[in-house]
């Protein structure tokens, strides 16, 4: 029931789906759908808390291995969240203000929050300077955005999305560590362990070869 509403809140305007319609669609009564949910507002919020739930624990990835790879099984799992719940996924992140917008923005936020923890987690930093925390928070902005440019038609390759990001969060830090020296010494930390066939190196041999 709760996939269901999800899915027809994020097409229409949630003033515009009946619990009527959402009860046909789900298969049940609607005497059964107060059951559970005294209004369409509460069953509103329940879906969306369904989708930053699971999007939140997309980013979620064991600490080994170089932060290349990691970042790109996130990316991964991240994208099959969006390929496979566009709708959802829109709904969450472009809520309308009509209905229940203080709590989108809160799901939302709870999400990015979320995603900011891990990205923090694998670069092993507690406590990150200013310009580290505007890096990661801006990323995930731009993983955000990108994601749902990719669903208004799919134009790009959904791989290649996926290694673009990873390689902007590498140009990111990059960029930061060229006027501080605390960001370059964790951007020479986290190339020191990237292999020669990671997504890091390929970035290096990619703008090497637009030099040349």
């Amino acid at each position: 029931m709760i996939g269901v509403a999800l899915e027809l809140f994020s097409r229409r305007s949630p003033d515009e789906v009946s619990i009527d319609e959402i009860a046909s669609a789900a298969g049940i009564s609607r005497p059964l759908v107060y059951h559970y949910f005294p209004g369409k507002l509460s069953l509103y919020e329940a879906a969306l808390q369904r989708a930053s739930d699971d999007l939140a624990a997309r980013f979620v990835e064991p600490a080994e291995g170089p932060l290349g790879a990691r970042l790109l099984r996130v990316m991964g799992r991240y994208f099959d969240f969006v390929d496979e719940h566009g709708p959802g996924f829109s709904a969450l992140m472009r809520g309308g203000p009509a209905v229940g917008s203080s709590t989108t923005n809160a799901l939302v936020d709870s999400v990015r929050q979320a995603a900011y923890v891990q990205i923090l987690s694998h670069l092993g930093v507690t406590h990150p300077p200013a310009r580290l925390e505007l890096v990661v928070r801006s990323w995930i902005s731009l993983a955000e955005s990108t994601a749902l440019i990719w669903l208004d038609g799919r134009r790009i390759p959904r791989a290649e999305l996926e290694a673009q990001l990873v390689h902007d969060f590498a140009a990111l830090a990059a960029v930061s560590a060229a006027y501080d020296e605390e960001m370059s010494a964790l951007l020479r930390r986290i190339l020191a362990d990237e292999p020669a066939d990671g997504p890091f190196t390929d970035l290096v041999g990619r703008l090497i070869g637009l030099a040349s």
